[in-house]
């Protein structure tokens, strides 16, 4: 019975992804659609967090619905909140997707099943993370330790790529403003 619950739990935030993937495709106001993203990154925390990856759902919530959804509206304030017509209809592009698609799905068929304790990440990388971490880190958390010190580069290089972001965002908010008080400062000056 657990068993059929947990399964009922996971497809029902997966059925909403699903359906907020479909919303996005087909929506043609871009404030929808970056609030639909926000949406899609808020359920996909919630998958993550019932298969128990805490971290990376929080980081996801954090990132993916909180920082990511701000910084695509501030780009919205820019450009403007409605997309425009497509020139042609994208079936090239469509059937390349589904094409990519398939060739994914096959090259899952491979891949061993899921939280299988004899897969191959089970008996080479994790253990020596459980087992050697303290001595070699003097870390308590072992998820803290991967992420802080094994993988340091890789969480450097994501918190690189995020703050370059919000730094380009603000860069062009900037400009923005002292553009329009230019303007406005000139418009002031021509009715004097």
């Amino acid at each position: 019975m657990s068993q059929i619950f947990d399964t009922v739990l996971l497809l029902v935030p997966m059925v909403m992804m699903l359906v907020t993937v479909v919303l996005i495709i087909v929506g043609r106001n871009l404030f929808g659609v970056v609030v639909l993203t926000g949406a899609y990154s808020f359920l996909m925390a919630t998958v993550l967090f019932i298969l128990d990856a805490i971290d990376v759902a929080m980081t996801e919530a954090a990132v993916g619905a909180g920082i990511s959804t701000v910084l695509l509206l501030g780009a919205l304030r820019l450009c403007g909140w409605h997309d425009t017509k497509p020139m042609q209809r994208p079936w090239g592009k469509l059937v390349l997707s589904g094409v990519l698609a398939a060739l994914l799905m096959v090259g899952m068929v491979g891949l061993p099943e899921f939280s299988d304790p004899a897969s191959p990440i089970h008996q080479h990388v994790a253990p020596r993370y459980l087992i050697d971490s303290q001595k070699e880190i003097d870390v308590p958390n072992v998820v803290t330790a991967v992420l802080a010190s094994y993988r340091g580069y890789d969480t450097l290089g994501e918190t690189t790529v995020v703050f370059t972001a919000g730094a380009g965002v603000i860069a062009l908010l900037r400009r923005r403003r002292r553009d329009r008080l230019k303007s406005e400062h000139s418009g002031d000056s021509h009715a004097a």
